[in-house]
């Protein structure tokens, strides 16, 4: 039974879809107008092409900015530039942050620093500095100069922090009050202020020097008594971030605490901003997105429709060390051909219990990835899993290497043969359930990506050390 697509992605299809037709259709009617020999060709294509516009302009306004970054993305690099030119400017800023990275840049770099200055300029400060940042050092500062002077500070501020780390995503709309308080005195100042910052469930308690003193939820300040005072409503211990953290650790904290938003404090103490869940989120959802192009050798910057000789230079990393490792493997069968060719039976075995490795490895990767992405993974965490890790590689290895020995018994009527499979497959479960905890930890420890050098060095070992345990065992038992 086909799977039924979601009503939302659906509906972003035919948007797709529209507005590809309107693109398809104005390129048609160009083409026509320009082969006409009327002399009023000029005017007929002017008035085509301001109707062809008018119609974009109109639909693409009825769009959310996520969807019209996903329409963006979806179409090829001339018709994404004649759309984005039909992209409301007050609405540019709003959908360069929902689009791809490698989008933004290729809509960016036609930009000029002018023109990039009035796209940001109606965001917050925080999602300024997340566009500017991926600008060149020129540009960026050339950018910067052409903002208001608070977003200028603000920016800047936000821009000192390293990538990864708490400071560099938090927001610096807050709203803070004293203790010494009454909930009226809140209430009116928030009528005041006219509006609150997104995702916001709770109000924090600063003293004179702007330090913390703790947080007021919006259901307190709402349902409690107006006379009553911030200090005796507060939580004066509240979950806080510092803005050297890293935002793996507000990530874990987040889904813990059930958290929406919570204070961020520079080294004196001092709130200096907030994390929402919304930034938690992208942070999370951007991971996970390079995480998984990194496991099969791509990077994040890739664009479906870059040009073919780029997008295959991109990849030949990645295909030549696996080349590298495949001839590797397939030198150590060729030390073994000789018993190979004594029993064919296995060349069709050997297979299995290299793929049932790799499958063990993964799982174990998969695991020891996320404890270190969310810190789980301290020296006792470690050796816990360690074992842990090779007790259930062993219990399966026995489980599946007896089920793949018998049938490999009832195929050949040979018992020393079932006997190899079903110890070479234990064994190679375990030696990928110990690739697969110690690739990742020592590539985390020495500062490499464990996500894109684990797989490799894991197909490698499974590969190579499956081949070689089995065949290996077969030369000692079967000749």
């Amino acid at each position: 039974m086909a799977e039924t697509q979601h009503p939302h992605h659906r509906h972003l299809e035919q948007a797709r879809s529209q507005v590809i037709e309107l693109l398809s259709r104005q390129a048609i009617e160009r083409d026509i107008v320009s082969r006409s020999e009327n002399r009023n060709q000029d005017v007929v294509a002017g008035l085509v092409a301001r109707q062809q516009r008018t119609q974009l302009s109109l639909r693409l306004a009825q769009f959310h900015p996520a969807d019209v970054a996903f329409v963006l993305e979806a179409l090829a690099p001339e018709a994404r530039a004649a759309a984005w030119d039909l992209v409301g400017h007050d609405r540019r800023g709003a959908v360069l942050l929902e689009a791809a990275d490698a989008v933004r840049r290729q809509l960016v770099a036609a930009m000029p620093a002018d023109e990039i200055a009035a796209t940001v300029a109606p965001l917050d400060s925080d999602d300024i500095a997340d566009l500017i940042a991926e600008l060149p050092d020129e540009q960026r500062a050339d950018v910067l100069a052409r903002l208001d002077q608070s977003d200028q500070a603000a920016v800047r501020s936000v821009l000192s922090f390293p990538e990864g780390t708490v400071g560099a995503e938090m927001d610096l709309d807050f709203v803070s009050v004293r203790e010494d308080a009454s909930l009226d005195a809140v209430l009116r100042y928030l009528r005041r202020r006219g509006r609150l910052p997104d995702d916001t469930n709770q109000i924090f308690v600063v003293d004179r020097q702007n330090h913390l003193r703790g947080v007021l939820s919006l259901e307190h300040l709402l349902l409690g008594d107006p006379e009553q005072s911030v200090a005796e409503l507060m939580d004066a211990n509240p979950r806080l971030f510092y803005t050297d953290d890293p935002v793996h650790e507000a990530v874990g904290a987040f889904e813990r605490y059930d958290l929406i938003t919570a204070p961020v404090l520079n080294l004196q103490n001092q709130v200096v901003g907030r994390i929402t869940v919304d930034s938690v989120l992208d942070s999370l959802n951007e991971r996970l997105q390079r995480q998984r192009l990194e496991e099969v050798g791509l990077s994040e910057d890739q664009d479906v429709y870059a040009p073919i000789p780029q997008a295959a230079r991109e990849r030949w990393a990645w295909l030549g060390i696996n080349l590298a490792t495949a001839f590797i493997s397939s030198r150590v069968i060729g030390a073994f051909e000789d018993i190979i060719l004594q029993l064919v039976a296995l060349a069709t075995l050997m297979p299995i219990v290299a793929s049932m490795g790799g499958n063990t490895g993964n799982q174990t990767v998969a695991l020891v990835i996320r404890g270190l992405a969310l810190g789980q993974l301290g020296g006792p965490q470690l050796k816990r899993l360690v074992w842990r890790e090779l007790a259930v590689s062993a219990y399966n290895g026995v489980i599946w290497g007896a089920v793949l020995g018998l049938a490999a018994l009832l195929l050949y009527q040979n018992l020393g043969l079932a006997l190899v499979i079903s110890v070479a497959m234990l064994l190679n479960l375990i030696v990928a359930a110990t690739v697969g905890i110690f690739a990742p930890v020592l590539l985390d420890r020495f500062g490499r990506d464990p996500v894109r050098g684990s797989s490799i060095i894991l197909t490698f070992a499974t590969d190579s050390m499956g081949f070689l345990i089995f065949l290996g065992l077969a030369s000692l038992v079967l000749t």
